[in-house]
């Protein structure tokens, strides 16, 4: 990679471009809200409901896979509970459901593993399944659709993992925050998409 990657900058961007347009849809309920205008009344309840329970999930998604280590990391049931949200705030016309075996008392074990969704679910247009397998030696996060999957963040990831650069590093903040930890990836393509961490 021939430029040097801020991660915090990466991590920033990213979360950024997550949450903007549903606080975009909250502030505009609000105004909405304050004319007083009953006719859109059960929209703008809607539109409050919606945005907050997204901005919830993602942020505890975020707070728990980016930032400092905390308890929470420690319950598997928590992990796997926000990964869930997560999921659910991403495209809730389109169900992604989840396969995964969070590890107690395993803080960087479940990083890892709540980053691995975060890439994985990237790729997933319309719907699908996400099964995490791991053994001593690697994680395995493989992507199930009958849909096709988003073949350019494919061909990007890729890249990256080849040491080139990247035209939108922040899209793959998680991926760069792996590398940074100091995991090795690859991606097998053989049967589908895996994204294989040792």
């Amino acid at each position: 990679m021939n430029n040097k990657i801020n991660i915090s900058e990466l991590i920033c961007t990213r979360i950024s471009h997550d949450l903007i347009g549903n606080i975009g849809a909250f502030a505009n309920a609000v105004e909405l809200l304050e004319d007083n205008d009953d006719e859109f009344l059960n929209d703008i309840k809607s539109t409050l409901k919606l945005s907050s329970s997204v901005l919830t999930a993602r942020l505890k998604f975020f707070r728990m896979a980016f930032g400092l280590t905390n308890s929470n990391l420690k319950n598997p049931q928590i992990v796997t509970q926000a990964c869930n949200d997560y999921l659910k705030s991403l495209t809730p016309n389109y169900p992604i459901t989840l396969s995964l075996q969070p590890q107690p008392e395993q803080s960087g074990f479940n990083r890892v593993l709540m980053l691995a969704v975060m890439i994985v679910a990237d790729l997933i247009i319309k719907g699908g399944q996400i099964n995490i397998s791991t053994d001593n030696q690697m994680m395995k996060a493989r992507v199930i659709s009958g849909y096709p999957l988003a073949q350019n963040k494919i061909s990007e990831m890729q890249n990256i993992l080849n040491g080139n650069d990247s035209e939108n590093p922040a899209q793959y903040a998680p991926l760069f925050c792996l590398l940074e930890m100091g995991a090795k990836l690859n991606i097998d393509t053989s049967d589908g998409f895996a994204l294989i961490i040792a």
